[in-house]
């Protein structure tokens, strides 16, 4: 059944709140701002539908084996009781003196949200460093929630993240069908070259509650600024 939406303008005119002392002037725009938000959580949830509509994705090439706290792991086992796996890819290869700030950033809210997420789906994280580096490094950070894992080999790296010494992140979504096929259901896809003119190539909608936060300051997210490790 297909529901009627009212316009988003005849919601907003509404005008569900007011504040002390705010001029005509901050009513109209907020007013007029208000519509547009309702246009964008539509919009969201239609994008939400739309991937929710996928068609089933490619099987995997293999049942991967990682390395986890408490030894050898595969693909399939990191599911646990859910038929589904969110697996984050974080920026933390040999190379690196420490983690990715960006990828640390995003996980510091992760590791509370964990536990919540886990009631509907595994969700785990994948670096190429080895599986005690990571697990230190999980510790300086303080993360207790998140369940981390090493590639060693790097093959499910050189599938799902471009190369196997690729130093990016990736955001994975993988299905267990009822006979036990695993399919990727949805990754996050494009990068620089489909970014808008001055505008970094994120996610849409962010998957870091960081940058919401920050667009809804008079100053923005800002061009230039990024999070750091250090205070």
């Amino acid at each position: 059944m297909t529901i009627e939406l009212k316009p988003a303008a005849e919601l907003a005119a509404l005008e569900p709140a007011h504040w002390p002392n705010e001029s005509r002037e901050y009513r109209a725009a907020r007013t007029a701002l208000l519509a547009e938000e309702i246009e964008l959580r539509r919009h969201l949830w239609r994008v939400a539908e739309q991937r929710r509509a996928l068609p089933p994705g490619g099987k995997i090439p293999q049942d991967y084996r990682f390395d986890g706290a408490k030894g050898s792991v595969r693909l399939s086992e990191l599911f646990g009781s859910h038929d589904t796996l969110i697996v984050y890819c974080m920026m933390y290869g040999p190379q690196r003196t420490n983690g990715c700030p960006m990828c640390s950033a995003q996980l510091d809210a992760w590791d509370g949200e964990a536990r919540h997420i886990e009631k509907r789906a595994a969700l785990v994280v994948i670096a190429r460093s080895p599986i005690t580096r990571i697990l230190d490094y999980a510790k300086t950070r303080n993360w207790t929630g998140l369940k981390f894992y090493s590639d060693p080999a790097g093959d499910f790296w050189a599938d799902y993240n471009g190369e196997r010494d690729a130093d990016k992140p990736g955001y994975l979504v993988f299905r267990r069908e009822s006979d036990g096929t695993i399919r990727l259901f949805y990754a996050a896809e494009g990068g620089g070259q489909i970014a808008d003119p001055g505008q970094d190539p994120h996610n849409a909608p962010d998957m870091n509650p960081l940058w919401v936060l920050l667009d809804t300051m008079p100053e923005g997210r800002g061009t230039d600024w990024y999070p750091r490790l250090d205070d």
